[in-house]
């Protein structure tokens, strides 16, 4: 493709994909105006976080077969309007139930952009080049978590938090029309694709056959794992425990997601000159001992405000090279079935992710003790399973 079609593609998959973090961090800064406008206890809006990555992970699973089977536009298109419909139901919400039901559901509309990206990315490229491409997606979309606290933080103050999710709703709409006009299909209908559940099951349990798939998988989804516990967890302690502002708090989680966005730019400079193996074990190492740096400060009584920061910020910037490289390896081995491939891989993250915030707000005890201890356990695990999967391609 021609260098300005390749831009449009870029910047519509990263638009669709940018609907995700829009979806999780803009509504953060008002978790305490939610909790009192619905009379919560905060931790359980973080509920709300819980259910919109359960929705995520059952969404995915759906939307694999059928954009195998139906192309990759239809089953986006359907998705995004779900999610503006949902997004308009969070807006209106009498309660915090209803709040969790409503982000359940936009969270299976808004997941097709996952999927659907990262499929169509599998087919248009391999090996180096889709780790290199898959990077400058996170790098663009990385962007939506930047502004997104900050926005939501102002409509928050002059608006109300309601109005979040029809500024949601508005952003998804514009999205859903630059999509129609400008993506176009990369790959045709297969009616050989089954939509027969017991059909549907047998496929996704035969991608566990690949031992590359399941290992880096587990990669992927420990380290969203570690990612998401920072999500659920970081509105209290910047807000509660280190006493910053709302306007403080969107300043800092932007602050974080430069370090994603840089991390991502620096990964496909890497990927030049090293294979995506060695730049996974050597990040996720790396990555483990800055939280477990932070988790003996925090027991010590030796951590500061701007020590939290700078090694909570490190750990993000790690996770920065873990997706992408992560993801290409997983999905190399597939073609035909690319879609299930990419959906059950987002599958397994969100469940990870949706684990990982539940157990944030279940053993809430007004500490950061179970925000870094979930992030350090989830680290640890992909560790393991990238030694796995050395041994594995070593023949051990």
């Amino acid at each position: 493709m021609d260098k300005n079609q390749y831009r449009k593609v870029i910047f519509v998959l990263a638009s669709i994909c940018a609907i995700g973090p829009f979806s999780t961090d803009m509504y953060l800064p008002g978790f305490p105006a939610i909790a009192k406008g619905l009379a919560v206890d905060i931790s359980k809006v973080g509920f709300t976080l819980t259910s919109f990555f359960i929705g995520i992970s059952l969404g995915q699973l759906a939307y694999g077969p059928l954009m195998d089977r139906f192309g990759r536009k239809r089953p986006i298109i359907y998705g995004l309007i779900i999610y503006i419909a949902a997004s308009i139901g969070c807006a209106l919400t009498p309660s915090i139930q209803f709040l969790v039901a409503m982000r359940f559901l936009a969270a299976v509309g808004g997941c097709v952009g996952m999927v659907g990206s990262r499929a169509i990315v599998r087919d248009l490229f391999s090996g180096k080049e889709m780790a290199r491409v898959l990077s400058l997606l996170m790098m663009i979309y990385g962007v939506a978590p930047i502004v997104a606290p900050t926005i939501g933080g102002l409509i928050n103050t002059y608006l109300g938090w309601r109005y979040i999710f029809l500024v949601l709703a508005i952003i998804t709409t514009i999205i859903l029309i630059g999509l129609q006009k400008f993506l176009k299909e990369s790959k045709g209908p297969d009616r050989t694709i089954s939509l027969i559940p017991k059909n549907i099951m047998v496929e996704y349990m035969g991608l566990f056959k690949s031992r590359i798939f399941t290992l880096y998988g587990i990669t992927c989804a420990t380290g969203t794992g570690g990612f998401f516990a920072y999500i659920t967890g970081s509105p209290f302690v910047y807000m509660n425990l280190l006493g910053f502002t709302e306007r403080e708090f969107g300043w800092v989680y932007g602050l974080n997601v430069m370090g994603l966005i840089t991390a991502n730019q620096i990964n496909r400079l890497l990927l030049k000159r090293l294979s995506s193996e060695n730049v996974l074990f050597f990040i996720v190492s790396g990555q483990l001992c800055t939280i477990i740096v932070l988790l003996l400060l925090v027991s010590f009584g030796f951590s500061r405000n701007i020590d939290v920061v700078i090694l909570i910020f490190l750990f993000l910037v790690c996770f920065g090279f873990v997706n992408a490289n992560a993801i290409a390896l997983a999905l190399q081995p597939f073609d035909r079935n690319a879609g299930a491939a990419s959906a059950l891989i987002g599958g397994i993250q969100m469940v990870t992710g949706a684990i990982s915030s539940g157990l944030v707000s279940t053993f809430h005890n007004g500490t950061m003790y179970p925000m870094i201890g979930i992030m350090s356990f989830f680290t640890l695990i992909g560790l393991l399973s990238l030694i796995a999967a050395r041994r594995g391609e070593r023949g051990y």
